[in-house]
């Protein structure tokens, strides 16, 4: 997603497009998520990908994993961050407990759907409560989105 040298000072830095095709999304919920200086900078510079990234359970606490975010170009040698790091999610304590015992129990999948700056400037991870979808789950998905989209055309030609 490249948007050129303009900064981003709200809305959304990054989206995962196949994660709606991937899973069903149960529940969507927004998460906070630390980040370094150098990270905040690349991320409104709109340099991040969370396409393959997941979130999940480490040490009791929820952590954002695979998420790309570049260097930033103008930091000093060694003042930089690690491309794929661990990021922690910031969660109320009874939220984080109750997300990591459906990850764990009943094995559905914290998927990262959107990451974008809020009004008030903070970073923030619009997170979804998934199960993964079989590959013919997928076809029957595709099968109702196209019979709904001809049916409302059917309906709008008729007037």
């Amino acid at each position: 997603m490249s948007r050129g040298n303009a900064l981003i000072s709200h809305g959304r830095v990054a989206e995962n497009r196949r994660a709606r095709h991937d899973y069903d999304i149960e529940e969507t919920l927004e998460v906070g998520v630390m980040l370094f200086g150098t990270e905040v900078k690349s991320l409104r510079s709109g340099r991040a990908n969370i396409a393959d990234s997941f979130a999940g359970p480490k040490n009791g606490e929820l952590y954002l994993f695979n998420a790309y975010i570049a260097e930033w170009q103008q930091a000093m040698k060694g003042m930089g961050h690690e491309t794929r790091r661990h990021r922690k999610l910031l969660v109320h304590k009874r939220e984080a407990q109750k997300l990591i015992s459906a990850v764990t129990k009943d094995g559905m999948t914290l998927v990262p759907l959107y990451l974008y700056f809020n009004d008030r400037g903070l970073a923030k991870l619009t997170l979804g409560l998934a199960k993964g979808r079989k590959s013919h789950d997928k076809r029957h998905a595709i099968k109702e989105r196209e019979w709904n989209r001809d049916k409302a055309r059917l309906l709008r030609a008729k007037g």
